[in-house]
């Protein structure tokens, strides 16, 4: 039988694992989309690494899907 307070704290554990990197990446979008925005309302040859820069933050929200998943379907069943 599931420990019912374990498998509890790792459904909370893997919802602040998304939550906490998506809130991060959206903080980096911003600082990185107006700084990209500016840039290329000067030079508009900039565009690329506007839009590589701004696609970087994803990557941590990608990360904590990982980490979310491997608490859900490695860890989880492990309690019981």
């Amino acid at each position: 039988m599931v420990d019912p307070i374990g498998a509890g704290l790792i459904a909370l554990s893997a919802t602040i694992a998304i939550s906490a990197t998506g809130f991060a990446a959206a903080i980096g979008e911003q600082v990185i989309g107006s700084a990209a925005i500016g840039v290329m309302a000067e030079d508009e040859s900039f565009f690329g690494r506007g839009l590589v820069m701004t696609v970087i933050p994803e990557s941590i929200v990608i990360f904590g899907l990982v980490v979310a998943l491997i608490l859900l379907f490695v860890a989880l069943p492990s309690l019981g």
